[in-house]
């Protein structure tokens, strides 16, 4: 299930960490609420600009947690300005994060992001369904153990879903989705 979380609805400029953890409050309130597979999408169309301190209290100290106070769950952001996709790029930058960017032509990711971690993304969102660690090994020329701590770092991260499949001889396998 998809939810949304309009953040215009607080301003179109939002400034300081203050103005930014009640918001976080809600945030987490909604993220409670969903179930492990859901994903919550941060819609940030209106808002003109938010600087570095609004974007780091709101989006690296949710994302930060995510994975242990909320495990299974995505956020995704869209409806980024150049002002806000810049302040969000580099809070993320700040604490090591990434997150999905929804684009009206496609997902892409923010933050600190490792070239290895774009070119595995891409070639899941280049699937259009979910796939295995094996196929993207053979896919992008890469051995199964560094695939594998690959999409265990994404998935850590809530950038892919993982969940259990099994395979053309009904062995039991690991396939990965993007969220968003």
């Amino acid at each position: 299930m998809r939810i949304a979380f309009t953040l215009r609805q607080f301003g179109s400029h939002l400034w300081t960490r203050e103005k930014a953890r009640p918001i976080r409050s809600r945030l987490s309130d909604l993220l409670e609420s969903l179930k492990a597979g859901d994903v919550l999408v941060v819609d940030a169309s209106g808002v003109e600009a938010f600087d570095f301190s609004f974007a780091s209290e709101l989006f690296t100290k949710a994302l930060s947690t995510l994975g242990v106070e909320y495990p299974g769950r995505f956020i995704v952001v869209e409806g980024l300005s150049d002002c806000t996709r810049e302040n969000l790029s580099k809070a993320l930058e700040d604490k090591n994060l990434i997150m999905i960017e929804n684009r009206a032509d496609c997902a892409t990711l923010l933050g600190k992001v490792h070239p290895a971690d774009q070119v595995t993304f891409e070639a899941i969102v280049a699937s259009k369904q979910a796939v295995s660690a094996g196929t993207l090994s053979q896919k992008l020329d890469v051995n199964l153990t560094a695939m594998n701590e690959r999409l265990s770092k994404l998935s850590g991260m809530g950038i892919v879903r993982r969940e259990k499949s099994s395979s053309a001889s009904g062995r039991e396998q690991y396939v990965y989705n993007v969220m968003g």
